[in-house]
């Protein structure tokens, strides 16, 4: 596939750091207003109807839905889940490469109570 002018303009300027910083966190928040817009047209609702389900306003719904909004809260994001019947994973990957000796201990899954260490 031949390359565009804008796809070498955007290669050189993934050059900066700075800009490849904001180029990812915009990418994070279009991967949310898709995701959340998608779930609503599946549910066949319109933003006023959702706003109506999640006890907000349209505006809140259609600021969610943007791409260029990045304030997003934990909790508005599970009320709308909720109210579609869906359900919100967050999911934190460091950068750095992983390190075989990171961990004191071996990872646990969530909610599972460790057993108590044995005394000597």
């Amino acid at each position: 596939m031949k390359k565009t002018n804008f796809d070498r303009y955007l290669e050189e300027q993934l050059q900066d750091p700075e800009f490849a910083e904001r180029f990812k966190a915009a990418g994070e928040a279009w991967d949310i207003a898709i995701q959340l817009a998608a779930l609503r047209q599946q549910a066949g609702l319109s933003q006023n109807d959702l706003a109506r389900r999640v006890k907000t306003s349209q505006q809140q719904i259609s600021r969610l839905e943007s791409p260029g909004y990045e304030s997003h809260s934990l909790s508005m994001l599970r009320r709308v889940a909720k109210a579609l019947n869906a359900r919100v994973r967050v999911i934190l990957e460091s950068d750095a490469p992983a390190k075989a000796d990171a961990l004191a201990e071996a990872p646990v899954p969530y909610r599972v109570k460790r057993a108590a260490p044995k005394s000597a």
